[in-house]
């Protein structure tokens, strides 16, 4: 729906216009820091926008930039201290950078502060013990009163708060310097996992994560268990590091929600938790959170019920804990549809109406734009039937709520005419590849293949687990209401098996196999039409889409494609978006030890779009394939870009681009 307007906008120039958007921007809790140059938080702002106004690199000279600088993940100082240095395969974090410091996770899971202008180490934190050693993080959190400057980050399963300009630790933050995030749990547990950053909303930490270890594979089954503790998130002080409150995201009894757990099966359930990244409105004291499936990705029979809150948006009041508004995008997920990309916070004009928006990306190419003050839809949301289930024991929700705007911004469900073309050949290989499996639209369940009805090898799920969205997310102008969004198409199959295995006590498990299996044919060729990544610009006060563009060239080289000179074709990858005054910037993504990207995914372009037509003003080749989100700061008079970078032959590093 359009908006509702009888005159057009007086246009403005020079220094009136560069003010006016600085002070539209800052409307956005955070913008106002951003805009002054700095970098504070993973996703720019923590309202995740990814967006910075600087455009001393603009349309007109991005040809220009050149890599001024480069850092390896685990920075020679500190080898040096620790032993068995440790440079991660890939290399998804991105550095923050705060009143004259560059501060980045390392490859032994601490903090190291560079110099922004060189890439040089000024301090590190020390190299960890056993105990703490974990691969980095993807962020890190700043935190500051006017007087006190803290950096937090996890390392391994700790918390730490670190001190901003020296990099000493707080020896009183929590047990001698350091909260086990271990510990806590209602349901016991040793061990911590997350790999995105805390966020600090006021003076308050919120923590995310997973407790237990990752998902075990044996036998060629993945490990399921119907008992899991439960993914509670938590509020920590950011001076003590004294648990300050717990958000159950599995009700216990008496609590909203417990009700969607039919047969009590909330008391042994779990997971549900955030595994992804967080966002937050300081001016309303709101923290914004995207959860994940429960326990059982796939088969859902031991959790009867639609399973609150997970898979769903929830908005806490960051300073209690308290529960603000939830919306359940997936109900009884068995697709492994979590989000795991962070909510953008924008304000937007619908029908003449300012909204404080919220629009939540996600893996089946749905945004969903909600008022983030209240929770209700900004267009409706509506509940439509989907396609019923027979794997036997299974419990499934006849409805699923469908956004009725924006559109969805990739394939969603499959049918024969989706098939690729290219050739007759092609498409009949296509075809008899496709007709082993079970196929349909949007949230057609798995299936037990060779153990089930049917005998099939399981069913297509499109979007696949990687998205549409994943991690990577979205960014996002405040100054306009646009969204742009990097998205895949790599369908997968998910074959339900029953378990063999004494380690797990559900009926049916995903067979590992299929876990790592995209549908593609027996070359390597994606079964689906392209493009398969492309970068697509949403306007959320209409909830249209305003263009898509095709990233990269994907398989266009492939023998059995390379003599009809098809034009690009999109390189899928968990490629991120840095957003600033007249560019989208976008690279590829890595490929080294990223999970169900095939053979020919990612890639080492990096590009810059023109904001407005998604034409390709500018690509140069990296190093390495871009592995964390791109940020950009201004030091001295002159605006860097910095990106996370990894390849085969090219361990993970970062690398800076500038002007000359």
């Amino acid at each position: 729906m359009e908006a509702k307007t009888k005159m057009r906008p007086k246009v403005l120039h020079g220094g009136l216009a560069a003010l006016v958007a600085v002070l539209a921007a800052s409307t956005i809790p955070g913008q106002a820091q951003v805009a002054k140059g700095e970098w504070p938080a993973y996703g720019a702002d923590k309202a995740s926008t990814k967006y910075s106004p600087l455009d001393q690199i603009n349309k007109d000279n991005v040809k220009n930039l050149r890599i001024v600088w480069r850092q390896s993940a685990t920075p020679l100082e500190l080898r040096r201290e620790g032993t068995n240095p440790s440079v991660p395969l890939n290399y998804s974090h991105t550095p923050l950078m705060v009143k004259g410091l560059l501060y980045m996770n390392t490859g032994f899971g601490t903090v190291a502060a560079l110099d922004p202008r060189t890439g040089k180490v000024v301090w590190f934190d020390a190299p960890p013990d056993k105990d703490e050693r974990r691969p980095p993080n993807r962020g890190l959190a700043y935190w500051t009163d006017g007087k006190d400057e803290r950096v937090i980050t996890l390392v391994g399963q700790y918390l730490v708060a670190l001190n901003a300009k020296t990099g000493k630790r707080y020896t009183g933050f929590g047990d001698a310097g350091r909260v086990d995030l271990a510990k806590g749990y209602r349901r016991p547990t040793d061990s911590f996992r997350w790999n995105s950053p805390p966020l600090v909303v006021g003076d308050v930490i919120v923590v995310g994560g997973l407790p237990g270890g990752a998902v075990d594979v044996v036998n060629d089954e993945q490990l399921a268990r119907r008992e899991m503790p439960p993914g509670d998130v938590r509020g920590y002080d950011v001076r003590t590091g004294k648990l300050l409150w717990t958000f159950h995201t599995v009700p216990e009894a008496g609590e909203l929600g417990y009700d969607t757990w039919l047969k009590e099966s909330a008391t042994y359930s779990g997971n549900s938790g955030v595994w992804g990244f967080l966002s937050a409105d300081e001016e309303l004291g709101y923290i914004y959170l995207p959860t994940e499936t429960p326990s059982g990705d796939y088969y859902g029979g031991a959790r009867p019920g639609n399973n609150l809150f997970a898979e769903s948006m929830l908005c806490l009041d960051a300073k209690t804990g308290r529960r603000v508004w939830h919306f359940q995008a997936v109900h009884h997920g068995v697709w492994d549809y979590d989000f795991t990309a962070a909510p953008v916070l924008l304000d937007v004009t619908v029908e003449g109406r300012r909204i404080k928006a919220i629009a939540q990306v996600s893996k089946q190419a749905f945004v969903y734009v909600l008022d983030r003050v209240t929770g209700r839809p900004v267009w409706p949301i509506v509940e439509r039937p989907v396609p019923p289930g027979d794997t036997p024991g299974e419990w499934y929700s006849p409805t699923q709520p469908i956004p009725t705007k924006p559109p969805a911004y990739d394939q969603q469900g499959i049918t024969i005419d989706d098939l690729i073309d290219f050739t007759p050949e092609l498409r009949q290989q296509a075809i008899k590849t496709l007709s082993q499996y079970r196929y349909g639209p949007l949230f057609t369940p798995p299936s037990a293949g060779s153990d089930g009805p049917g005998g099939t090898k399981g069913t297509v799920l499109m979007p696949g687990t990687t998205g549409g969205s994943n991690w990577n997310g979205a960014g996002a102008d405040p100054e306009t209401g646009i969204l742009y969004v990097p998205t895949v198409k790599l369908p997968v199959i998910v074959e339900l098996v029953k378990s063999k295995n004494p380690q797990s006590n559900l009926p049916f498990v995903r067979r590992t196999a299929s876990l790592a299996g995209n549908l593609e044919m027996s070359d390597g060729l994606p079964i689906l039409k392209p493009p398969y990544g492309s970068l697509v610009a949403i306007d959320l006060n209409k909830g249209d889409i305003l263009w898509r563009a095709t990233n990269g060239n994907g398989p266009r080289d492939h023998p059995a494609l390379k003599h009809l000179n098809l034009p690009p074709l999109g390189q899928p990858g968990r490629a991120a978006t840095l957003v600033t005054k007249t560019l989208v910037f976008l690279g590829e993504g890595g490929r080294r030890g990223v999970a169900r990207i095939p053979s020919w995914g990612g890639g080492k372009m990096f590009r810059a779009f023109d904001k407005q037509t998604g034409k390709v003003v500018w690509e140069t080749e990296l190093p390495g394939g871009t592995t964390g989100a791109p940020m950009t700061y201004m030091m001295n008079g002159k605006q860097y870009i910095v990106v996370a970078v990894a390849w085969e032959n090219v361990p993970s590093e970062l690398v800076a681009l500038a002007l000359p």
